[in-house]
């Protein structure tokens, strides 16, 4: 169990740091004070600068060891636009294009089927009417699904699945479920780009941590981004947190930090990062595809990526039973401004076409190309991930001060920047 959260370290800025931004802080260290949080790092960075780092609590509270700049952390889905990015990447070299069939590189997925009641029993389906595509990978259109996006049997199946085998072993478990609707109907967050990382790995005949490594890493110098952190980063790694049922921060949620990659790396969720190095990759994707004069992506592959891709009906269906598509669109694995003022309703200050992705330990990030503006968001709770998780966090008020805390940093940023 953790102890006493109170003595939290101060924060920590960057000499730019303007003075108006030492409010966006409060929200954070109000969630720190009241136990719901161990600590944070974020980042400001507008127009080629870092305005602001906060450095605050602790990357391990029992350890006494406080909150830096280069803490690693584990990013769960933010590792999604990654591995997309180096996808499009193979693309541009015509080694894979958005319509084609992933039964090119994935045969396992041939002859799926399809359930005819989202919520019903395994054996009652239909045939796929078509292949799933890349394109549908990276927008979760395949019918794949993850065990809390999806209830019934279906849940409890992909509930039943480890990652504690390897990538082809695995694949081979999820050929042998049904998808939860047609390929391309609708959008139900999924598995799917931990798919598209095997494909990536098959094509290209190595690990995916080799293609990230070679594609994405190397090129924009992110040295502290990998699928494990090394003998020298697990004294950097930030320690997962979990609140039990007394709202109590319960110490260690996931052990100590990998030191080498494990035998299946996923590409929805599996990095590890710091605040400075996912920086590099929110820049390149702001600045359309380079970053310090070297080039990663075209225009066009951010283009793509930065380009709303929902129907209209798609968008009137709930995300993780929330409406998560008000003002918003959904490009390759990113989230889009389409409306800021009716997004701002919902989700907080952003301009035309600001993007992001979220991940479910509480990191957070996006880019704003209005404002030429990035913020990065970074802590470690382990979530609650069922269907029932939204409903029950919003009758919780000790957890809404959590999930407020990084919505009135970026909110309060905003204000003291004018924007």
């Amino acid at each position: 169990m953790a102890s006493d959260l109170r003595q939290t370290p101060t924060a920590s800025f960057s000499t730019l740091a303007p003075v108006k931004l030492d409010g966006n802080q409060a929200s954070i260290q109000e969630a720190i004070g009241a136990g719901l949080l161990a600590g944070a790092v974020t980042l400001v960075w507008q127009a080629g600068q870092v305005l602001q780092v906060n450095e605050l609590g602790y990357r391990d509270v029992d350890a006494g060891l406080p909150m830096q700049r280069d803490t690693i952390f584990r990013i769960a889905s933010m590792t999604k636009p990654v591995t997309v990015a180096a996808a499009m990447s193979l693309a541009e070299e015509g080694k894979l294009s958005l319509t084609d069939p992933v039964t090119k590189w994935l045969p396992e997925l041939a002859n799926l089927r399809v359930l005819l009641d989202p919520r019903g029993p395994l054996d009652r389906t239909e045939p796929a009417r078509r292949p799933i595509t890349v394109d549908d990978l990276m927008t979760h259109r395949s019918g794949l699904a993850y065990s809390f996006s999806v209830s019934g049997p279906l849940s409890k199946a992909y509930g039943r699945m480890s990652f504690r085998q390897d990538q082809d072993r695995w694949l081979a478990e999820l050929a042998t479920l049904p998808l939860v609707h047609q390929p391309g109907d609708r959008l139900t967050y999924s598995h799917a780009t931990d798919v598209l990382g095997i494909a990536l790995s098959r094509i290209e005949g190595k690990s995916l941590a080799d293609v990230l490594s070679e594609r994405i890493f190397g090129p924009l110098g992110m040295a502290d981004t990998g699928f494990s952190v090394g003998t020298a980063g697990r004294r950097r790694a930030a320690t997962m947190y979990k609140l039990d049922e007394t709202m109590t921060l319960q110490h260690d949620a996931m052990g100590p930090a990998q030191i080498t990659d494990p035998p299946f790396c996923t590409g929805g969720a599996g990095l590890w990062s710091t605040v400075d190095d996912y920086l590099r990759f929110a820049r390149m994707l702001l600045a359309g595809g380079t970053l310090d004069g070297v080039r990663v992506l075209s225009e066009e592959s951010v283009r793509q990526m930065r380009t709303d891709r929902l129907t209209d009906e798609q968008k009137r269906q709930p995300f993780l039973g929330a409406p998560f598509w008000i003002g918003r669109g959904f490009g390759l694995n990113l989230s889009l401004v389409t409306d800021p003022s009716k997004s701002r309703q919902l989700f907080g200050p952003g301009g035309l076409g600001t993007f992001s992705w979220p991940g479910a330990y509480g990191t957070w990030w996006q880019a704003d190309p209005s404002a030429d503006l990035i913020l990065i968001y970074l802590i470690q709770n382990l979530p609650e991930l069922n269907v029932d998780a939204a409903a029950a966090i919003a009758g919780n008020t000790s957890l809404a001060k959590l999930q407020s805390a990084q919505p009135k940093f970026v909110r309060r940023t905003y204000q003291a920047l004018e924007l």
